[in-house]
């Protein structure tokens, strides 16, 4: 199987030391949208991101500074540089040789800048969510920038490891730029709820981070089917039967 999993706005920088990382599939297209980037001043980025000034200007300086040759002095592996609520429940770093190689084989995070990264590619800070309205001379925004590209990999990733099943882990705004007529193979997507006042709701930040517990669950049990993840019961979580189908499964807590 391949998980999907969206990226995270906020970044940290852990030393990767034990691994050895790989490289980015897509940069000529990355490439592509820095240099679109660069021309954009504080002010124009802050409009395009919806951000602060101060998050502009950070970005700002970030797309000037970026190298399209990746290396251990200028970027950081991935699945240890992204830090929100997703990757605090994947809980990366403390996952050992066989865990990361698993994780390899079976995670991709879906971006907005680099189209669709290994947990140990190596990759520059950035900011560019795959909603960004950003023009270029392939369409209106990233969606049409992507095209199936990202598509045509995960398929390759798909064959590569002999799996037909994809796990969609990442948001509606990431899972959007894949192209499901195209996908060869099931797609399974998996919510997370919870009872407040005798309801199910959606809880935001919850069910983020039950995404990172859910990942690092396939990974700890080294999990190639799907119905393995059915016995997910981290954090009270357990599988419900009467609110699933056969695409999309909820769990809840």
């Amino acid at each position: 199987m391949i998980i999907l999993l969206s990226p995270a706005k906020s970044l940290k920088s852990v030393p990767h030391d034990s691994v050895r990382p790989t490289q980015p599939r897509l940069l000529t297209d990355t490439f592509k949208l820095v240099k679109e980037l660069r021309s954009y001043n504080s002010s124009a980025i802050q409009k395009l991101m919806s951000v602060s000034e101060t998050i502009a200007t950070t970005n700002v300086k970030r797309f000037k500074s970026f190298r399209r040759s990746h290396n251990e002095l200028n970027s950081n592996i991935a699945i240890n540089t992204f830090d929100g609520d997703v990757y605090k429940g994947l809980d990366a770093e403390s996952l050992d040789q066989n865990g990361l190689a698993f994780a390899q084989e079976h995670v991709r995070i879906l971006s907005g800048l680099y189209g669709l990264l290994k947990p140990l590619d190596l990759m520059q800070e950035y900011r560019l969510e795959m909603g960004t309205r950003l023009p270029t001379e392939r369409g209106a925004n990233l969606y049409q920038f992507w095209g199936d590209k990202i598509t045509k990999l995960v398929n390759k990733d798909l064959k590569e490891s002999g799996a037909n099943q994809i796990i969609n882990l990442a948001s509606n705004e990431y899972f959007k730029a894949i192209d499901r007529k195209k996908i060869k193979g099931d797609i399974l997507t998996i919510n997370f709820k919870e009872y407040k006042d005798d309801q199910l709701k959606f809880i935001s930040f919850n069910a983020k981070k039950a995404r990172g517990l859910m990942t690092r669950y396939i990974v700890d049990h080294r999990l190639e089917d799907k119905q393995g993840i059915k016995g997910f019961n981290t954090d009270g979580y357990y599988y419900s039967e009467e609110n699933s189908t056969d695409t999309e499964w909820l769990f809840v807590r």
